[in-house]
This record gives C-alpha cells, sequence and structure tokens, in this order.
C-alpha cells in the first residue's frame, strides 16, 4: 500500500489522528481540512431533551463531536444518566468514547454507516422491547436523514438533537489542486456527505481533474453523491474509520499514474 498518497479532508484533529495511523502502515498523505466543528450554542430545547433522556429506550450519537458535545451536556445535568438507556453509534471511534464514558453502548462491526446499525440485532431488540419505542439522535445540523426517515417507518418516535454544524474553512482561490499537485496525490478520502460538497465546491474549475481520481468515501450515500457529481473513480468503504479505510486501500490498484 506504500505507494498510496492521500489527500486527508476531515476535521483538523482527526486529519492528524488519521495521518498517523496510515503512516505506521507506509501510506503518505497530506492534509486539507474541508470541515470544521463549531458548536452550538445551547438551546432551551437542548436542554430539555437532555433533561427527558429517560424517557428514550435509545440514544444514537452519530459522530465523535457529537459525542464529545453531547456527552458534556451529560456531565452537566445527568450526574448519574439512566441505568436502562442504551446507547448506539454508528462507528467503532464514537462507540469507543461512549464507553470509555461508563455508557452502555454498541455499534456495528462490520461497517460504519447507518444501513449497518439499521440492522444490528441489538439495536433492534431494544426497539421491538419498548411498547412505544423513542430514540434520540445526537448530532451536526442536516445530518444522517436516512436513519430518521427509516425508524419513523418502522414506526419508531425519534427525536433529533443537532448540536454543532460544519463548516468550509477559507482556503485561497487553487488551493486545492495545488495540494494535489504539488504532494503528487494520487487518491483523495471524504468522510462524508458534507465533506462531498465542501470538496466540490472548493474545486470550483479544477473539479474534473479531481474526477479523475480515486475518491474514497464512507457509505453507498455518499458514493451516490459522487456519481452525480461526476467521478469516475469511487470506492466505498462502507466506514469513515481508519480501519475501514485501510481494507480499501488493499483491495484498490494504487494508479499507475
Amino acid at each position: 500500500m506504500s505507494g498510496w498518497r492521500l489527500l486527508l479532508t476531515r476535521p483538523a484533529d482527526e486529519c492528524v489522528a488519521l495521518s498517523a495511523a496510515l503512516s505506521a502502515e507506509g501510506i503518505q498523505s497530506a492534509s486539507l481540512p474541508l470541515l470544521a466543528i463549531e458548536p452550538l450554542a445551547e438551546t432551551p430545547e437542548q436542554r430539555a431533551a437532555i433533561l427527558a433522556l429517560d424517557r428514550y429506550c435509545a440514544v444514537v450519537v452519530v459522530s465523535k463531536p457529537a459525542a464529545r458535545i453531547g456527552l458534556e451536556l451529560l456531565d452537566r445535568y445527568w450526574p448519574q444518566p439512566p441505568q436502562a438507556l442504551v446507547w448506539f453509534s454508528v462507528g467503532g471511534a464514537t462507540g469507543t468514547l461512549l464507553k470509555d464514558h461508563g455508557l452502555d453502548a454498541s455499534w456495528p462491526l462490520g461497517a460504519d454507516d447507518s444501513e449497518a446499525l439499521l440492522a444490528l440485532p441489538r439495536f433492534n431488540e431494544v426497539l421491538e422491547a419498548a411498547t412505544q419505542p423513542r430514540v434520540l439522535i445526537l448530532r451536526g445540523e442536516g445530518g444522517r436523514e436516512l436513519l430518521t426517515e427509516t425508524l419513523r417507518e418502522r414506526g419508531v418516535q425519534v427525536d433529533r438533537l443537532e448540536l454543532y454544524r460544519r463548516c468550509l474553512p477559507e482556503y485561497p482561490p487553487g488551493t486545492l489542486v495545488e495540494t494535489l499537485r504539488s504532494q503528487q496525490l494520487n487518491g483523495v478520502l471524504i468522510s462524508s456527505g458534507q465533506g462531498l460538497e465542501s470538496l466540490h465546491a472548493l474545486a470550483g474549475g479544477d473539479w474534473p481533474e479531481l474526477c479523475e481520481l480515486p475518491l474514497f468515501v464512507p457509505s453507498p450515500r455518499v458514493a451516490k453523491m459522487a456519481a452525480a457529481l461526476g467521478a469516475k473513480r469511487i470506492v466505498d468503504c462502507r466506514g469513515a474509520g481508519a480501519a475501514a479505510l485501510l481494507v480499501a486501500l488493499r483491495a484498490t490498484p494504487v494508479p499507475a499514474h
């Protein structure tokens, strides 16, 4: 895998951790964060949802920023969280944050996406055991619509608590393509649909050049978005974590040029 030279586009702190994991496998990378995390100001609605945690049979935490901010709220309002409440995450990195906090947390092991969570046996067992299943989703603005829609179709009452927004950092024109060329990068990693939209916006007129590179995405949904934008070499990692990326890299031939 040492032939891969990847552009990492996650928030800055996540790029640092991922770059170290890739370097340990002999993979070069350069970072150009396309998402910055901005916590939302606490609102009465946020406070009310957290104070009413005991109304839910499950809490789903969709990302590490949602976990960090959600745990801060939990510590503030629930020194002793409801014992019967089960916590779920889409990926292992988020789930580990919850478990390390002492919570009863579960997550899918085969893939880091909404589809895998919806198929998780324990998640379905918790929902089926509840007389009137009610789930709280901790997330950023506008995330994981598939999860909400599918649960509501199953008759689950879903409340969503938005804790942060993602925004595109400001870069001088041409920064993206200059980074690709100067570092001789041959692949791009995208961690979310919003990250893909930011990549497309930042590329501008250089987007056709990026479309020729392998684009590693975390889920079928983002793969579909990339295809609609004209990306030609899309690799669905079925997860946003380092482990899923490494599996995908091993299975994908390094571009000849």
